[in-house]
């Protein structure tokens, strides 16, 4: 009998689940990203959930959650519940360069979400204060080689894009800066806009506007081609620096164990806002660049992150 009664109770549970992803979303969704307001992640996280909202029909609200290089929303994101109400807004760093620079991490991207849809890619930009001395990359890179360690180089906090592409520029240069840690990569523009700092390696989508107003001075875009955005900023190849090409992504996440048809419809919402022409336009304008059909997937988001990690480990443990 007892045997019986567990059976029946797993039963109307999963009856009670199945109704309620059917009937989701009942109330306002809370995205959370794991970095200030106002940088590229935050950009890319409103752009795209002002959309998804109205697919919906409920409104999904943005909570900045900042700090450990995006590593503290995200794990507050893995540990909430799984009920579709709260999802996050990841990317390169959080759920790709972390578990390297991270010891003790709390999550593990791989395990402990439902991957959702990749929302943009963003490529990275080597950028620097106005009254940098160096005129162009090849001066810039003389100037880290022999002033590295007067130099100032800002970041979004350690295993963030910013972090973990500065990294890799300065490994592959041969050289160190003192790190400027921040808690988003907002901030720490507002910081290389002032003059405070000296350069940084951020995602197109926080920079495009300050390159165009010509507030910080861009070196090189670290893509194959130049951005229709910034078409007047050289690739790293065409400036002599054709070893350093990266390029950033954010995905959304929902926490593991949600269920298949809520991810469906996350996704599917998400899918919609990348195919409506408004939407689109923001993104590419601010030189984002948008998932091709195949990889708008949860499947294909899941498989991508497993190689993102598989990619980085090795690269930011060499660098030390």
């Amino acid at each position: 009998m007892k045997i019986l009664a567990k059976l029946a109770f797993a039963a109307a549970a999963l009856v009670a689940g199945s109704a309620a992803a059917q009937t989701y979303p009942a109330k306002p969704i809370t995205m959370i990203v794991p970095f200030a307001a106002g940088g590229p992640t935050d950009v890319v996280a409103r752009i795209v959930t002002e959309h998804m909202s109205r697919t919906l029909g409920q409104q999904i609200v943005i909570e900045n959650v900042g700090g450990a290089g995006g590593t503290t929303g995200t794990t507050r994101a893995s540990q909430a519940g799984n009920d579709g109400y709260t999802i996050m807004m990841g990317h390169m760093g959080t759920h790709g360069a972390a578990p390297a620079l991270y010891p003790n991490l709390k999550y593990d991207p791989s395990k402990d979400f439902e991957p959702v849809g990749l929302a943009a890619g963003t490529p990275i930009l080597i950028v620097a204060k106005k009254a940098f001395p160096a005129q162009d990359l090849k001066g810039f890179v003389d100037y880290l080689k022999a002033n590295g360690d007067k130099v100032n180089q800002a970041h979004a906090g350690v295993g963030s894009v910013s972090h973990s592409t500065g990294i890799l520029l300065t490994s592959q240069v041969g050289t160190k800066t003192t790190q400027v840690p921040y808690t988003g990569t907002g901030p720490a523009l507002n910081d290389l806009v002032s003059g405070q700092v000296d350069f940084m390696t951020d995602q197109i989508v926080n920079v495009a506007e300050q390159i165009r107003a010509g507030t910080i001075r861009a070196y090189a875009i670290a893509t194959p081609s130049r951005s229709p955005a910034l078409p007047d900023v050289p690739t790293t190849k065409e400036a002599g620096l054709p070893q350093y090409e990266v390029s950033a992504w954010n995905a959304i996440f929902a926490p593991k164990g949600t269920p298949a048809e809520v991810v469906t419809k996350l996704n599917d919402a998400l899918v919609k806002a990348l195919a409506d022409e408004g939407t689109r336009k923001r993104l590419l304008d601010l030189g984002a660049v948008l998932p091709e059909k195949n990889e708008q997937t949860s499947a294909w988001l899941g498989d991508f992150v497993a190689k993102e990690v598989a990619r980085w480990t090795p690269v930011l443990k060499a660098a030390k």
